[in-house]
């Protein structure tokens, strides 16, 4: 019997597996203005890295960057995707909810439109947190609750959406560099096609 990770799996398999990328292959735009966050030649993780994007770009940019997502299509992508562009690029597959990022391991840990349940969300950033190392950062978009019913892109679950409030007491102990809600453009493929109401925090962990 399948579970809900399985069914997950499955899904995104199914986007991922059409010879397209889903959501195009520029990096997301909130991360190339922020990325200069993170330490230069830093080891960073990209989570719910979908078909690579972002990893491959930040691997550009002179990172150490290993990327982690549910679908082996997705990754398999991600590494073609690397391979074109002349940069290596860990990939593994593995499901969130029970992936462990590391202690004091990571300058970097990057979140574009990872869409998880709230209790599953604070978590698996609490990993998160724990994972980086001292003056690392967090730099994480997804899309707020405004987003509902929007039809841009984003879940139609309102719980698998993000209020910046919340968003804000789930780094404990970290550095605010950057927070903000509202509405973006937001251009990455067929899926991403639209105006959004987006939150982004950028956390810096002392």
């Amino acid at each position: 019997m399948s579970g809900p990770a399985d069914k997950l799996a499955e899904f995104w398999n199914q986007r991922y597996g059409k010879e397209e990328f889903a959501y195009g292959t520029a990096p997301n735009d909130f991360l190339v203005e922020y990325a200069n966050r993170i330490p230069p030649h830093g080891k960073a993780r990209c989570l719910a890295d979908g078909e690579g994007r972002n990893g491959v770009w930040l691997a550009m940019q002179g990172h150490a960057v290993s990327s982690v997502d549910i679908a082996a299509e997705g990754m398999a992508k991600a590494q073609r995707l690397a391979a074109k562009q002349g940069v290596a690029l860990d990939t593994q597959v593995a499901d969130l909810a029970v992936f462990d990022p590391g202690t004091d391991a990571w300058d970097g840990i990057v979140s574009v439109f990872m869409h998880l349940p709230s209790k599953l969300r604070r978590e698996v950033l609490a990993r998160c947190v724990a994972a980086l190392r001292p003056g690392g950062v967090v730099l994480f978009e997804a899309y707020a609750k405004g987003q509902l019913g929007r039809g841009a892109g984003g879940p139609p679950d309102a719980d698998l959406l993000v209020a910046l409030a919340d968003l804000e007491q789930e780094f404990p102990g970290c550095r605010i560099l950057h927070a903000f809600c509202g509405l973006r453009d937001v251009n990455e493929g067929r899926h991403h096609t639209g105006i959004g109401e987006v939150v982004q925090l950028v956390v810096q962990k002392p």
